[in-house]
């Protein structure tokens, strides 16, 4: 018996610490922050991990990776450089902070609707050039992310509108999530398929954990209740929609149609928030 409850003891400390070295590890995957290696975490901090280890906490490590973005907003509309410019200067400090990594996909996606064929896209979108869809395209996501998030801060509190780009953050990388997990890789030597393809029981308990903290971060807020609602169901309809679409488009998932969905996620969060704060 005292075996019994020494060895549930131990599974405790056990299991909380593979949650810290995962959530550290998401971080490091999805940014540039010199996160340090765990005193418990084995291996190499900065070696590549199995991402399909990470599902799990990938709502976490969006929440962190907000903060500083977050902060930022804060400290501009605190010096009142008004809602626009201190929406510019946190989506600025994100993009800084993941290397654009996402903006990388969805540029590449966007590229891809210049090729006929499954083949000619998935050329086009390995091809490091960026085209007129592409750059059309991120023009267009920083406007609307931007202007987005800006509106939410002219009609809420700084801390609510910080809040709302932590909860937006967590629920566009986890519908990010989708397409990996339901598709398989449109490529036999991709990036999808080096890291891993997540398994679909990690990725439903991620959504359910992104969608439990959206809902108590929402009441930490003056949001109506619908507004947490509406960003949740907003980032993930586009997780569905760009399942099917890259079904049909490719044939499959790719690390690009990933990063494109969780930008489409995030602006669909945001203006699902405007939508309830009318």
């Amino acid at each position: 018996m005292s075996d019994q409850i020494h060895q549930r003891g131990r599974a405790a400390p056990d299991s909380w610490r593979r949650w810290l070295v995962g959530i550290a590890q998401a971080v490091r995957f999805f940014s540039r922050l010199p996160i340090p290696r765990l005193p418990f975490e084995s291996g190499d901090a900065h070696a590549a991990p199995a991402f399909s280890d990470l599902v799990r906490v990938v709502p976490v490590a969006g929440l962190i990776i907000a903060i500083l973005p977050g902060l930022v907003l804060v400290l501009g509309l605190g010096l009142a450089f008004g809602p626009f410019l201190s929406a510019a200067l946190a989506v600025a400090t994100l993009t800084l902070m993941t290397g654009g990594l996402h903006e990388d996909g969805l540029s590449d996606t966007a590229d891809s609707f210049g090729g006929t064929t499954r083949e000619r896209r998935l050329e086009i979108m390995r091809d490091s050039r960026i085209g007129s869809f592409g750059a059309s395209a991120l023009v267009l996501a920083f406007a609307l992310r931007i202007g987005a998030l800006a509106e939410i801060a002219g009609r809420s509190t700084a801390l609510d509108a910080m809040l709302a780009l932590a909860i937006a953050a967590s629920l566009s990388r986890t519908a990010a999530l989708m397409p990996l997990s339901f598709l398989p890789p449109a490529r036999s030597d991709g990036a999808a398929h080096a890291v891993g393809r997540p398994g679909r029981e990690a990725s439903l308990f991620a959504a359910a954990l992104a969608a439990g903290l959206a809902w108590a971060l929402g009441f930490l807020t003056d949001f109506p209740l619908a507004g947490s609602s509406l960003l949740i169901a907003f980032a993930g309809a586009v997780g569905w929609f760009m399942t099917r679409f890259a079904e049909r488009h490719l044939g499959g998932q790719t690390g690009d149609i990933a990063g494109a969905t969780q930008q489409l996620a995030e602006i669909a969060a945001l203006i699902g928030l405007l939508i309830a704060l009318r």
